[in-house]
């Protein structure tokens, strides 16, 4: 995460200013484990699956997404600390140990988050979830209809483009919703010409419903973020980061960079947000079908730079 601040412009100074403080982000994934870097912020866990508790992640992949948004970066010295380190968290577990879950899982959870926005401020909605079309119509025009309606609720929903790219209208169908940020990958430039890179398989537009998505992109390969199989010996901590790649990944550094808006700016609504951010993106001089807007610029957003 070190790497990726430096890439979208949240310098150390920004930091030391903004970290997240007083907004909440709810996170529908596949739960959360012990890390150290959460260090108390999770206000609320439901295991939409099984009913347990307390929080765990049988997958790993709702950890990392959660410390990109959130991890303090205790167990690195504050190194690899998430967007917005100080920022609460929700979390929703709506899909299994490979990841999967049904349309039924995430119309509860997403019900669940509206229920709790006012008790935990939740303020952004993060679904890291590049789901599959291959169900029936009427399931997911109801699971569509519910994430409109969280928009119209007043939360600031940020989906995933997905990672079926790179042929046009490969959007996930979550992303390719209007109103939601759509959030796809691109390093630019970052990796030179390395190959696999997220940027080649994200998703693109247009979508049937948005002509002009995905709305934003950020960095999604190799990302360090905390890692569920960490372990402690005395006062030291192993395997306390992984490296993950895929638009999951650009879709939480974007929320967390949101997070920072929101605190600085709390009066803001969805629609103030979604505006400053996208307007603040770095032309890439991609085609909009990639590049959506840009690339998440945080110091431009926040009138830093």
């Amino acid at each position: 995460m070190y790497r990726v601040r430096k890439q979208v412009g949240l310098t150390d100074r920004l930091m030391n200013s903004l970290n997240g403080a007083g907004v909440a982000v709810a996170v529908l994934d596949t739960g959360i484990g012990y890390h150290p870097d959460f260090d108390g912020r999770i206000l609320a866990f439901r295991d939409f699956l099984h009913g347990r508790y307390p929080n765990y992640d049988d997958s790993g992949h709702g950890t990392h997404v959660a410390g990109c948004i959130a991890g303090s970066g205790f167990a690195s010295n504050g190194k690899n600390k998430g967007m917005s380190p100080n920022s609460r968290l929700i979390i929703g577990k709506v899909l299994n140990h490979q990841g999967d879950g049904n349309i039924e899982e995430m119309i509860n959870g997403i019900e669940w988050v509206l229920e709790n926005k006012a008790r935990y401020n939740i303020r952004i909605l993060n679904i890291s979830i590049g789901m599959s079309d291959e169900t029936s119509k009427e399931r997911m025009h109801r699971l569509l209809r519910v994430v409109d309606e969280a928009w119209c609720e007043g939360l600031l929903v940020v989906c995933a483009a997905g990672n079926t790219g790179p042929d046009l209208m490969t959007l996930s169908p979550l992303g390719a919703l209007q109103k939601v940020v759509t959030v796809g990958c691109n390093e630019a430039g970052y990796f030179g010409n390395r190959k696999y890179l997220c940027e080649h398989y994200s998703g693109r537009g247009p979508s049937p419903i948005a002509a002009k998505k995905p709305d934003i992109v950020a960095p999604g390969t190799d990302i360090i973020s905390c890692n569920l199989n960490i372990k402690q010996r005395a006062s030291k901590f192993i395997n306390a980061y992984v490296a993950k790649s895929g638009t999951s990944m650009s879709t939480p550094i974007v929320s967390g960079a949101l997070a920072l808006l929101l605190q600085k700016y709390p009066y803001y609504n969805n629609e103030q947000a979604k505006r400053k951010l996208l307007n603040s993106a770095v032309d890439l001089k991609q085609p909009f079908n990639k590049q959506g807007h840009g690339l998440l610029n945080v110091g431009r957003m926040l009138n830093e730079n």
